[in-house]
């Protein structure tokens, strides 16, 4: 009675246009040292997934780990290149082992991020008929190619979803679940863009504060 729900987006990523590169991005402690006296410093990790071999990434709830797809080209105002952020939720992988029927055709339900170039036919992350071939189709063959990933036109594949641990409260009508993810701006804009509230006009008087 228990199960999954699992689900996998694909976004065609142009951030600033096609050349993008995609980093990974972990919060870690900073070491113990004269610069960091108390020990409560955290630095920012920046890994740049250069290689299809090298993008297959799981969730990091410790380090709370997200992805940034980043222009090659252009740059904010702060000199850093303009990007979006991929945030996940604390998302389930498969838990189908590899060599099952399961496991061989929902193989992009082993991770919750997989990177590729972009191409026309590299569209369903299973495959085209995920319930009629044997396994291996779909993003776990595309990538054996080991294509680049740097500077390219770049398509992220997000695999999220729930773990549905069956309650007697499920019963007749389940309740409602809730499950996604979030994309934002990381040093896209130049400053809060939401910041064009008019200047107060010239003469008006402040509001009364109890």
């Amino acid at each position: 009675m228990h199960h999954q729900h699992l689900f996998n987006v694909r976004m065609d990523m142009e951030v600033d246009g096609p050349e993008n590169t995609v980093y990974e991005i972990d919060l870690v402690a900073a070491p113990e040292d004269p610069e960091n006296p108390w020990g409560n410093a955290m630095i920012v990790k920046s890994t740049p997934l250069l290689r299809e071999s090298a993008a297959t990434r799981s969730i990091n709830a410790s380090s709370g780990r997200s992805w940034v797809v980043t222009s090659a080209k252009r740059r904010n105002a702060l000199g850093k290149p303009t990007g979006y952020q991929l945030i996940p939720q604390g998302s389930p992988s498969l838990l189908a082992p590899p060599d099952t029927s399961l496991g061989k055709r929902a193989a992009f339900a082993q991770h919750h991020l997989w990177v590729t170039p972009f191409h026309t036919d590299e569209r369903h992350a299973g495959g085209e008929y995920p319930n009629q071939h044997r396994g291996g189709l779909g993003l776990p063959a595309w990538i054996s190619a080991d294509r680049s990933l740097e500077a390219e036109d770049l398509v992220l594949w997000h695999t999220f979803g729930l773990s549905h641990i069956a309650r007697p409260e499920d019963w007749p009508v389940m309740p409602v679940e809730h499950c996604g993810f979030r994309l934002r701006p990381w040093g896209f804009f130049d400053r809060n863009p939401t910041l064009d509230v008019p200047p107060t006009a010239a003469g008006s008087a402040p509001l009364d504060r109890e």
